[in-house]
């Protein structure tokens, strides 16, 4: 890279360099650059998914009839870290504080393993500044939708995941109900539409048959049926082509 386009970067002025550009010149200093597009203040693979949304709620509505406190979408820019917690969640009555990552699709375990670490060692000061919650624990619960691609995505990357999750299923369902130390889990959660229902436009439609209109028989099969011993109605039979006699 030319050391204009170097000073250029260190200037904050990249109109007009490329996105490879910019790229080379912070990997040389061994700096990652991450692009990330926004869309009306949210990321937009986000806004874009409704999937998410409902899942958060479902989520969320759990958590309160647990007699959990639950705070959605807490952005936060503690020392140049930034991003937003999907769910903070208080547990009063033990001092617990729970921060939830939710995934409707795993695209990068790594990623979802640094944000939610990241997330959790911040979660204290957050949830002191915030809310004035005085944690005593801070667990980490991580979500995913139950459907499809994503179950199996969890599946396939289960040595890591189990490693850094260990409690799932009814271990994590009881420590919600009455949260006790600190918890790391994965919670796989099913949404209504989310790879278990049947669209309408899958189902097999009815097509009715005109009034009147004959039923097409094989050649040779008795009326009502292929065995003569249906009780259903007899075929409608077909007009006469001859024309009546004057």
């Amino acid at each position: 890279m030319s050391q204009q386009a170097v000073s250029k970067l260190e200037a904050g002025r990249i109109d007009g360099m490329t996105v490879r550009v910019v790229g080379l010149i912070l990997g040389a200093v061994d700096a990652e650059f991450v692009p990330q597009l926004r869309w009306r203040g949210g990321e937009l693979d986000r806004v874009a998914d409704e999937g998410h949304a409902r899942l958060v709620g479902e989520v969320a509505a759990m958590l309160r009839r647990d007699g959990w406190e639950v705070a959605v979408e807490v952005s936060f820019s503690v020392f140049g870290e930034r991003g937003s917690i999907d769910l903070l969640a208080w547990h009063a009555a033990t001092r617990s504080l729970l921060v939830i990552e939710v995934k409707t699709t795993v695209n990068s375990v790594e990623e979802t393993l640094r944000r939610h670490d990241q997330k959790s060692r911040l979660a204290s000061r957050i949830a002191a500044e915030r809310f004035g919650w005085r944690a005593r624990s801070v667990s980490r619960l991580l979500v995913v939708r139950d459907a499809g691609s994503a179950r199996a995505r969890v599946e396939r990357h289960s040595a890591v995941l189990d490693s850094v999750y260990p409690s799932r299923a009814w271990a994590v369902r009881s420590w919600l109900a009455a949260p006790v130390g600190a918890l790391a889990g994965l919670m796989l959660v099913r949404t209504a539409g989310a790879g278990g229902g049947t669209s309408r436009t899958s189902q097999r439609g009815r097509i009715r048959r005109r009034a009147g209109a004959p039923r097409s028989v094989a050649p040779g099969t008795p009326p009502g049926g292929g065995t003569g011993s249906s009780t259903g109605p007899a075929p409608a039979r077909a007009r006469s082509e001859t024309p009546p006699r004057a």
